[in-house]
């Protein structure tokens, strides 16, 4: 078949170990490829370049930031644009509903969402309420931005928003190794304290409104608006307990509790610590 008159954009940095199954996944069936760099110094541009992506630099100054600026300088050849990270992978069920019916979708929506299967050291994490995750990866260019002072940087798109049946997955072979999971979420855990303290204190506003009832994007802001008001400490026991019993989290066996576990228990709790932190820190 032809290929869809796509543009994908990746960020990277020292992506070795996930790039090439991205690329893999997407090769086939999509017109054109950004690799969004930070200046890697590990293999990755050398594997980019063997599946004819197009390779743009960019300094780092935040996953928000650089996101944005991809949208608003990579010289796109199509409207269109599949917007993901080195560890993502698009299931061939996801590619061939795309192949069979981008045509109508393109001209009926502006942004499309799809499910996102969470792969942990290997294993799919099915239960928790972690499955299905909708996020926004594809839509019109032009019309998409991200909330910069958001951690989890979300696309927001103006106009009418689709579903998609099939998934993308997330893999990232990296955390394989627990002690790169852990410093990758120590970083992440500073970040999401600072925005919380923002957001609690009225500084940060949403860039879409929280509403339970919203699309899957609305309905997370309405979440996290009320996890902000819960008690610290308290909240990651709370997590726990949601995920793991009320959710059926333990029925991923082994690698579905050190998941659970470490997200609420070691993430979560961290983030609390450094909120605590932070606001006595500023009352001196």
């Amino acid at each position: 078949m032809p290929k869809l008159p796509l543009s994908v954009m990746i960020l990277t940095f020292n992506e070795e170990d996930n790039i090439e199954l991205c690329l893999k996944s997407l090769i086939s069936w999509v017109d054109e490829i950004f690799l969004l760099d930070s200046n890697s110094t590990d293999g990755t541009l050398e594997i980019a370049e063997g599946y004819g992506c197009k390779i743009v630099q960019h300094a780092f100054e935040g996953h928000t930031k650089q996101r944005n600026w991809g949208l608003r300088n990579l010289p796109f050849t199509h409207e269109w644009v599949f917007a993901l990270d080195a560890d993502h992978r698009v299931m061939p069920e996801l590619a061939q509903e795309l192949q069979a019916k981008f045509g109508k979708l393109s001209g009926t929506y502006d942004g499309l969402y799809m499910k996102r299967r969470q792969i942990f050291r290997g294993q799919w994490i099915r239960h928790g309420a972690y499955y299905p995750k909708w996020q926004l990866k594809l839509f019109k260019h032009q019309k998409a931005a991200c909330d910069e002072h958001e951690f989890d940087y979300r696309y927001y798109v103006e106009g009418k928003l689709g579903y998609l049946k099939n998934d993308i997955t997330e893999d990232n072979r990296k955390e394989g190794d627990m002690t790169f999971w852990v410093s990758k979420h120590n970083k992440f855990a500073t970040e999401t304290a600072e925005e919380q303290l923002k957001r609690r204190a009225g500084i940060l506003q949403w860039q879409a409104k929280p509403n339970l009832f919203g699309n899957p994007d609305e309905r997370i802001l309405w979440l996290k608006s009320r996890w902000y008001t819960m008690p610290l400490y308290l909240r990651p026991f709370l997590y726990f307990g949601y995920r793991y019993f009320l959710r059926l989290g333990f029925l991923d066996g082994k690698q579905g509790f050190i998941f659970h576990f470490m997200q609420a228990f070691w993430f979560r709790l961290l983030v609390d610590i450094k909120i605590d932190d932070m606001t006595h820190d500023a009352q001196g």
